[in-house]
C-alpha cells in the first residue's frame, strides 16, 4: 500500500487553480510540496519544489566490453577506477577541473546560473551526497536491447544530479514562487507556482533546462573518466531524468493539451521509452521500457523508495548487520552512511510487481562494487 501522507500530499497538490491532472507512483514517499514519486501536470505553470531540490537528478547505466568476471578477479582494480575518477561530498570538486560543452552553454539564462558558472565547473563530473552513487555491477539483458544481445555483462551505474547549482536555482525561484502566493495554506506553500508567461518562469525553465544539460555532462564525465581508466569499450547506454518537468500533450478530461508535467522522483515512461530504476545497494535495479500508460502520465517509479528518514535510519541499523547482509549479497561497500543501508528502502520486486502496466523490464542489474558519499555529509538528494 501507499504511504498515508504522501497521498494526502498528492491530493492538496491535485486542488491548486493550476493543476490538471496528476498520479502518485508505487515508490512514493513524503517529499516537500509534491511527494517523491508524485507526478503533476499543471497548466502553464511550473512548480519549483514539484521538480525538486536536485534538479535533473538522473541515472545513466553503461554496458562495458570488460569480463565479468573481472568483478572478483579484478576488483582491486576497479575499486581504484572509481575511487580516482569520482568524487562524494557536499562540496566534492576536482583539483583538475574536468571539460565539457556544456560550459559553452549560454548560463546568463539566470543570474542564479551565471553566478554560479564557476562553482559549476569546479563541481562538473562529481557525485553529491545524499542518495547518489557510483557502482560496477552484473547487467543481465533478457533479449536485445538497441545493439545489445541477450546476456551477461559488466556494467557501470550512476545516480546524480545537478549539484550545489541546481540547488541554488531551486532556492531562489522556490523563494520567488512563494512571494508571490503570500496567502497559501501552510500545507501548500511549497507548492507555489511561477506562469510560464511571467520572466520569472521563464528564467526558472531556461535555468532548469540548463542543470538538466548540466546533470547529464556530470554523468557523462563519470562514464568516460571510468571507462578510460579501464580501458574499456562501451556497448550500451542508458539515461533518464527523475527531477524535472517537460512539456507535454496528455488527454485530460476527454480534451488532448499540452500541460508542464512535472515527474519529481518519478522516471519518464511514454511508450518505447528506456530507463533505469535502481534498488539499493544489495538489491537489483532494472531496465526498462515504458508502455505510455496515460494513467501515470506515462510515468513509473524512479527507484524502491523509503521506508524511513534518515535520523530513523541511524538509530535502528548498525553496521555489523548490514555488513553480513551485504556480504550475503556479493556486495563491496566501500563508503556509505548507514542512511542509505538496503533496510530503509521498500522491496524492489514489490515496487516493480505493482507497476507492470506501466513498465516492462529488459534487464536487471546487480551491485556487486558500491561506492556512496561517507557518513555524516547532509544529503543533496
Amino acid at each position: 500500500g501507499l504511504d498515508h501522507e504522501a497521498v494526502m500530499q498528492m491530493e492538496k497538490a491535485c486542488l491548486l487553480p493550476v493543476s490538471v491532472a496528476g498520479a502518485l507512483m508505487p515508490d512514493a514517499h513524503v517529499g516537500y510540496g509534491l511527494p517523491i514519486g508524485g507526478v503533476l501536470a499543471t497548466d502553464n505553470a511550473v512548480i519549483p519544489y514539484a521538480v525538486g531540490v536536485d534538479i535533473a537528478c538522473r541515472m545513466k547505466m553503461t554496458v562495458l566490453d570488460i569480463p565479468v568476471r573481472d568483478l572478483e578477479q579484478k576488483q582491486d582494480r576497479l575499486t581504484r577506477a572509481i575511487e580516482v575518477e569520482t568524487r562524494f561530498g557536499v562540496g566534492a570538486n576536482f583539483k583538475e577541473r574536468r571539460a565539457h560543452d556544456v560550459l559553452d552553454a549560454d548560463w546568463s539564462v539566470s543570474p542564479i546560473t551565471k553566478q554560479n558558472k564557476d562553482k559549476a565547473w569546479s563541481q562538473l563530473g562529481t557525485s553529491g551526497s545524499g542518495n547518489h552513487f557510483v557502482e560496477f555491477g552484473i547487467f543481465t539483458a533478457h533479449g536485445k536491447i538497441q545493439n545489445l544481445e541477450p546476456g551477461t555483462y559488466m556494467a557501470l551505474l550512476s545516480h546524480s544530479g545537478s549539484r550545489g547549482t541546481g540547488a541554488a536555482v531551486c532556492d531562489h525561484y522556490s523563494k520567488l514562487a512563494f512571494s508571490q502566493f503570500p496567502d497559501l495554506p501552510s500545507e501548500l506553500k511549497r507548492l507555489a507556482w511561477l506562469s510560464l508567461d511571467s520572466q520569472e518562469g521563464q528564467e526558472y525553465w531556461a535555468a532548469m533546462e540548463l542543470m538538466g544539460q548540466y546533470a547529464s555532462a556530470n554523468h557523462h564525465l563519470i562514464h568516460k573518466h571510468i571507462a578510460r581508466h579501464l580501458r574499456a569499450g562501451v556497448l550500451l547506454d542508458i539515461e533518464n531524468h527523475h527531477n524535472f518537468a517537460w512539456k507535454e500533450t496528455h488527454v485530460v478530461n476527454g480534451e488532448s493539451r499540452e500541460v508542464i508535467v512535472h515527474r519529481k522522483g518519478a522516471t519518464p515512461a511514454g511508450a518505447g521509452v528506456l530507463g533505469v530504476i535502481p534498488g539499493s545497494m544489495a538489491t537489483p535495479g532494472v531496465v526498462v521500457r515504458g508502455k505510455g500508460n496515460p494513467e501515470s502520465l506515462h510515468s513509473a517509479s524512479h527507484g524502491a523508495g523509503r521506508v524511513m528518514s534518515r535520523s530513523q535510519a541511524l538509530q535502528r541499523f548498525a553496521w555489523g548487520n548490514v555488513k553480513r547482509q551485504l556480504a550475503a549479497a556479493g556486495v563491496e561497500l566501500l563508503s556509505a552512511g548507514l542512511d542509505e543501508v538496503p533496510g530503509v528502502y521498500k522491496d524492489i520486486h514489490s515496487v516493480m510487481a505493482a507497476q507492470t502496466d506501466l513498465v516492462e523490464v529488459l534487464g536487471k542489474f546487480e551491485p556487486r562494487i558500491v561506492k556512496m558519499c561517507p557518513a555524516g555529509e547532509k544529503a543533496e538528494d
